[in-house]
C-alpha cells in the first residue's frame, strides 16, 4: 500500500482567534540587517559560545483545559470523563452526586521565543489554541532556569499561526533579531526548542529552501516558510531558528513526515513575518492586511518568453479589480511586477505575502515592465477587508465565478440557452459551500439579472438574498445569506 507523506504541527501532546487583552506599550523591535559574513572559509569547531547566549531566549510554553467533573462517592478520573463523553456513554449515577469540581487537563507542549526584555514572547497560533481554536485556559512559560511563569495572549493570526504572549516581568533575555530577507540555501542555522518535552534541545541544519509554501494554512493563508534540515520535532513549535550568529531568522513551526517524526523536512516562519504579525497584534490586537485587488500568476519560461522578458521572474497582473488600489495606482492587465520597494519579487506568492505585510494606506514603490519597458508606479495600499478582500473573480467568501464562455459552457454541460455568471470554484473554506456549489449558474441576484462579477457584487446586500439559479438540468431559488 502506496503511504503518503503528512504535514504535522510541531506540538507535543496535543495542538490547538485572536483576542481580547490590550496593552498599553507597543512592541518595539531592533532588527540587525547585516547579513552574515559568508567569505569565511574555515568553519569554527564549536558554535558553544553563540548558542550560550541565544538558548536562555527559548522557552517551553505548556498549556492546559479547565474540565469539570461531577463529584461523587467513585467519582471519574478525568481521562476516564473525555473517554466517557467521546464515546457517548451515560453518565452513571453516582457522577450526579454533588456539585461538579473543576480539574486541570494538560493539553499540550510548544516553545517560544522571547523577543522584548519586559515579557513579550512569540510562539505559533497553534500552541495556545485547541481544535475548536479556541485559546487554552492556562498558558505556563518555563524559561531555560527553571522559572515560571504565567501567560496571558495578546493575540493571535492563525493565518499566518503567529501568536504574541506576555508575561509580567522585566529583564528577561530577549534574542537578538535578524533581517529574514538576507538569509540564503546553505546558511548554517539551529532550531532550538523543547521536543516531546524532553527539555531545551538544539540541532543544527542549514537553509533548504526559502519563499516555500506547502498549502497548511488554506487558500487564505499566507505562506513564506525556511525549509531546513535542523531537526525539528512534536514540541518544537514556536521555538526559534537562529543563524550562525545567534541571531532569530525563523519561528519553528510544521514538519513533513510519514512517521509524525522529524525526517529533514522542517519548516519556519521567517522572522521579518513574525515581527511585523506581533508587532500588529501587540499594538491593536489585530492584524491589518494589506491589499490591491489583482489577480495575479506566477511568470512562467512560456509567459516570459511571449511577453518578450529576458528570465521569468516576476509576477504577471491577469486582472485588476475597479475602483481597487491597484486600479487607483495605474496598474493594468499585463503588467509585470519585478520588485516592491526596491526589492525583487520572483513569485505570486512571495508579492501576496508582500503586499499583505504591508499597513494599509502605506505607499509603495512598484517596478513593473509594460510592453517590454521598464516603469515605476507609486501605490496606496489597500486594505485587505469587505470587498477588496476577494479576488478578481470571488464572489463571495471562496467562491469564484466567471462568464460563461464556450470552455466553460462545455465543462458544465451549459445549454446555449442559459445567461449568467458559472460558479468555477468553491473552497471547501468558505462558508458558503454548503450552499453554492460548482457548476451552478446564477441567473439572477434578487430580481435583477447579472452579467459581470461587478454587477453581481453590486446586487448582493447584507442579510438574505434571493438567487434564480440553473443546476443540473434545472431552474429554481436559493436563498444566500451574507454577513
Amino acid at each position: 500500500m502506496k503511504r503518503f507523506p503528512k504535514i504535522t504541527l510541531a506540538l507535543a501532546l496535543a495542538a490547538t482567534t485572536a483576542i481580547s487583552t490590550s496593552y498599553a506599550d507597543s512592541l518595539q523591535l531592533e532588527v540587525d540587517s547585516n547579513p552574515i559574513d559568508r567569505s569565511d572559509k574555515f568553519m569554527p569547531h564549536s558554535y558553544a559560545n553563540m548558542l550560550q547566549a541565544a538558548t536562555p531566549s527559548v522557552v517551553s510554553v505548556h498549556t492546559a483545559r479547565i474540565v469539570k467533573v461531577a463529584r461523587g462517592g467513585r467519582g471519574m478520573s478525568p481521562e476516564d470523563e473525555l473517554l466517557r463523553r467521546f464515546f457517548g456513554l451515560p453518565a452513571p449515577r453516582y457522577e450526579q452526586q454533588g456539585e461538579p469540581e473543576e480539574r486541570r487537563m494538560p493539553q499540550g507542549i510548544g516553545s517560544g521565543v522571547i523577543v522584548s526584555a519586559d515579557g513579550y514572547i512569540i510562539t505559533n497560533s497553534h500552541v495556545v489554541t485547541g481544535q475548536s481554536e479556541d485559546v487554552a485556559d492556562e498558558i505556563l512559560v518555563q524559561l531555560s532556569d527553571g522559572t515560571e511563569l504565567e501567560a496571558k495572549v495578546v493575540g493571535t493570526d492563525p493565518l499566518t499561526d503567529i501568536a504574541i504572549l506576555k508575561v509580567e516581568a522585566d529583564d528577561l533575555p530577549a534574542i537578538r533579531i535578524a533581517d529574514s530577507d538576507n538569509i540564503e540555501v546553505g546558511d548554517v542555522v539551529f532550531a532550538i526548542g523543547n521536543p516531546m518535552g524532553v527539555g531545551l534541545t538544539v540541532t543544527q541544519g542549514i537553509v533548504s529552501a526559502t519563499n516555500r509554501a506547502i498549502g497548511i494554512y488554506g487558500e487564505r493563508g499566507y505562506e513564506s516558510f525556511i525549509q531546513t534540515d535542523a531537526s525539528i520535532n512534536p514540541g518544537n513549535s514556536g521555538g526559534a531558528l537562529i543563524d550562525s550568529q545567534g541571531r532569530l531568522v525563523g519561528v519553528n513551526s510544521a514538519i513533513i513526515s510519514r512517521s509524525g517524526g522529524n525526517i529533514g523536512i522542517g519548516f519556519a516562519i521567517p522572522a521579518n513575518l513574525a515581527i511585523s504579525i506581533s508587532q500588529q497584534l501587540a499594538d491593536s490586537g489585530e492584524v491589518r492586511r494589506g491589499f490591491l485587488g489583482v489577480s495575479i500568476a506566477d511568470v512562467t519560461p512560456d509567459i516570459a518568453e511571449a511577453f518578450g522578458m529576458k528570465n521569468s521572474k516576476g509576477v504577471l497582473i491577469n486582472d485588476v479589480e475597479e475602483d481597487s488600489a491597484a486600479d487607483q495606482g495605474g496598474i493594468e492587465r499585463g503588467d509585470i511586477i519585478v520588485a516592491v520597494d526596491g526589492k525583487k519579487v520572483e513569485s505570486a506568492n512571495q508579492f501576496r505575502i508582500r503586499i499583505g505585510n504591508t499597513i494599509p494606506d502605506t505607499k509603495i514603490e512598484l517596478d513593473i515592465l509594460r510592453d517590454g519597458k521598464p516603469k515605476t508606479l507609486e501605490i496606496t495600499v489597500g486594505s485587505a477587508s469587505g470587498r477588496f478582500a476577494m479576488g478578481a473573480n470571488e464572489l463571495v467568501e471562496g467562491v469564484e465565478v466567471a462568464v460563461i464562455d464556450k470552455e466553460i459552457a462545455e465543462r458544465y454541460r451549459i445549454p446555449k440557452n442559459i445567461d449568467g455568471l458559472a460558479i468555477v470554484s468553491v473552497s471547501p473554506d468558505s462558508p458558503y459551500a454548503r450552499v453554492l456549489g460548482e457548476g451552478t449558474v446564477i441567473l439572477e441576484i434578487n430580481d435583477n439579472e447579472v452579467e459581470t462579477v461587478a454587477d453581481a457584487r453590486d446586487l448582493l446586500r447584507t442579510g438574505v438574498n434571493k438567487l434564480f439559479v440553473y443546476s443540473r438540468g434545472r431552474t429554481g431559488y436559493l436563498a444566500l445569506r451574507v454577513e
